[in-house]
């Protein structure tokens, strides 16, 4: 290990092999640094914060951080993190809401400077997330969004995986996954086919997604008309049945957000 002397390490956290800890880093009650992972100076875990093996966090960034959430009262809740994240400078990462609660990123996420994820977030891996993006609370973002820089995103939001959000967008309601979205408020505007091929997703496969994605948003049928002939005239296969069970999904919660349920 090699730790600054100037850093703080509670003793009850845990800190694995080779792990570097730069000049005056705090690292809280509880909190665990995976082995192999390096952080800057002046980056903060506070309690509860479980850091996974070969991150870099880089300086200012406060992971753990107790929720922006007038419902929060001090119970134990956590921020866990999966490894091979790249956190860069001032990234702050809160914890949840609700005892035993845990805001969670998976592995192999870049996280670019002075974004924000709010508590019980739940980011999956090999995401990119760019400078100033703003994530409210309960948003689940999955594996491998491309999100442009000074997005900001609603409470209870759902963005589908492979999904790419142009820069400054206002996402108020889900975005399926495969799509490229953007404005304010944020629509759909074609596939995202280019993140389909980097993600190695078959020529067959992105020509049932594109006739799907004309279907809903290129044609004058409602969605549930689109799902009927998307089930009647395309081949199914395991990425057009997610895309069409996320959109069913859509309609269970509230204001085009499926996580969002409808309040009794």
């Amino acid at each position: 290990m090699n730790i600054h002397s100037t850093a703080i390490i509670d003793p009850t956290a845990e800190i694995g092999e080779d792990v570097e800890i730069g000049a005056y880093s705090v690292i809280g009650a509880h909190c665990v640094v995976g082995s192999g992972s390096r952080i800057g100076p002046h980056v903060i875990l506070e309690e509860n914060t479980l850091l996974g093996k070969e991150c870099q966090v880089r300086s200012g960034a406060v992971l753990g951080g107790p929720p922006q959430d007038l419902k929060f009262k001090g119970e134990r809740s956590y921020v866990r993190i999966g490894d091979r994240n790249l956190i860069r400078e001032y990234v702050t990462i809160h914890r949840a809401t609700g005892e035993e609660q845990a805001t969670q990123i998976g592995d192999d996420n870049l996280i670019m400077a002075y974004v924000h994820v709010g508590h019980n977030c739940i980011l999956g891996s090999h995401a990119m997330i760019s400078s100033y993006v703003g994530l409210s609370g309960h948003i689940t973002v999955e594996d491998g969004v491309v999100m442009g820089g000074m997005v900001g995103v609603h409470q209870f939001v759902r963005i589908g995986k492979l999904a790419m959000l142009g820069g400054y967008s206002k996402v108020v309601q889900d975005v399926p996954p495969f799509m490229l979205a953007d404005g304010r408020p944020a629509d759909v505007l074609d596939l995202n086919v280019r993140g389909l091929r980097r993600a190695g997703i078959g020529p067959a496969t992105r020509a049932s997604l594109r006739h799907a994605y004309k279907l809903l948003y290129r044609s004058n049928l409602n969605v549930s008309q689109a799902l009927e002939v998307i089930e009647e005239e395309i081949e199914p296969n395991p990425d057009l049945d997610y895309l069409v069970e996320f959109i069913k999904r859509i309609h269970d919660g509230s204001s085009g957000r499926q996580d969002d349920r409808p309040r009794k």
